[in-house]
């Protein structure tokens, strides 16, 4: 496999030019179905496993399950930033140093499980409860201080979660586990 593959098993990100309602119900379903979908691929891994890179020089699958809640609660909190504030600049934070804290590096993965679970129910109910004019409402990320319309965004979640639900699936297939 090549290093991009190995990095990116669904591909790269690309933002959608338009993203219709239907595209709006996929991503939904997605987010919907990935926190059943995370405690499936990791079900029955070992610590030994769970302490493995999914690549050369990446995190660990356990790094990766406490990634995910951690990236979607920052997802939450800037829809509802930008529901109640006009193009907000969103804060920005340093996934790698967030992964390498205790609480991501070797803490059981059952919390972030729960913890996605519970976050997604929650986050579900907002933005199935916005309509056209709420996802067409963008943010301002500090880093390419570029605007971002909440539907890009739900496109981006949704993928991000296959991205890293594929990121434990390949190494598991990699590995026969």
């Amino acid at each position: 496999m090549t290093e991009e593959s190995l990095r990116y098993p669904i591909g790269r990100f690309s933002p959608p030019a338009e993203v219709t309602i239907q595209d709006r119900e996929k991503y939904l379903t997605e987010i919907e179905q990935l926190p059943t979908e995370m405690r499936k691929v990791v079900a029955g891994l070992t610590d030994e496993q769970l302490n493995t890179p999914y690549r050369e020089g990446g995190w660990t699958l356990r790094q990766v399950v406490h990634h995910v809640p951690d990236s979607h609660a920052n997802s939450y909190v800037r829809y509802r930033w930008t529901l109640t504030e006009d193009q907000p600049m969103i804060k920005a934070y340093y996934e790698d140093r967030w992964g390498e804290l205790p609480d991501a590096s070797s803490a059981p993965v059952e919390s972030s499980l729960q913890l996605l679970e519970a976050l997604h129910q929650r986050w579900l109910l907002l933005l199935r409860a916005m309509n056209d004019e709420d996802y067409a409402r963008s943010l301002v990320h500090p880093e390419t201080n570029k605007n971002i319309r909440l539907d890009t965004m739900l496109a981006l979640y949704a993928w991000h979660g296959q991205h890293h639900v594929a990121h434990i699936q390949s190494l598991k297939d990699r590995m026969n586990w």
